[in-house]
């Protein structure tokens, strides 16, 4: 499960996922790259236009491999990032124009809990949404709430997805959090963690 805002920070770990997992759920602000790379009309959602072929690229490997590939069907859209902002939720295929997706929306959670329910091991980096603003942080609360309940293995990594987590009354029941969002994703890119490599080396000894 890959949230938060860029693209650009996980497209090295999302390249490697793809070929170790049987589902990528994607949320978050960068879902909208994906969505657009899929030829849907995102608004004013945030979208990282020069790394769209990246994505394109992605959902195609994850064909490819038989691996399942996951994005919102529903936003909380606004037309502006803030608390007073008047918001509604519209499906994917119609935010209106200036308006913006600020966090997933109800039918998304449902088909992420669904995807969720058979999962034996399941890693979360990123929020759903802009969780820092109360009425655009339910999705991400939800999600918390839906990996809490599955049976897996659960590794949750990154300051902001522990915050989320902790905020949600649900971090008792995950298997392991990691504050580090860039080690844990480094680890998945299969990076050497600089910290790790003396230890195995004296291990090694």
């Amino acid at each position: 499960v890959v949230g938060g805002s860029k693209v650009s920070g996980k497209l090295q770990a999302l390249h490697n996922l793809v070929k170790k997992v049987d589902k990528i759920i994607v949320g978050g602000g960068m879902a909208f790259t994906f969505l657009k790379a899929q030829g849907i009309d995102v608004g004013n959602s945030l979208v990282e236009e020069d790394l769209i072929e990246d994505a394109r690229q992605i959902m195609e490997a994850a064909k490819q491999l038989g691996v399942k590939f996951y994005l919102p069907v529903d936003v909380v859209a606004a037309q502006t990032c803030s608390e007073d902002a008047v918001m509604k939720f519209v499906t994917t295929q119609e935010i209106p124009k200036g308006w913006m997706g600020l966090d997933i929306g109800p039918a998304t959670v449902r088909l992420f809990r669904e995807a969720l329910n058979d999962a034996q091991t399941i890693l979360w980096n990123g929020p759903m949404g802009v969780f820092e603003i109360e009425k655009f942080a339910k999705g991400s609360i939800k999600m918390a709430h839906a990996i809490a309940e599955t049976h897996a293995t659960t590794v949750v990594g990154g300051g902001d997805t522990a915050d989320v987590v902790a905020r949600s009354g649900n971090a008792d029941e995950m298997t392991f959090i990691s504050t580090g969002g860039g080690a844990s994703l480094e680890l998945i890119e299969g990076k050497e963690l600089p910290g790790v490599k003396p230890l195995r080396k004296k291990v090694g000894e």
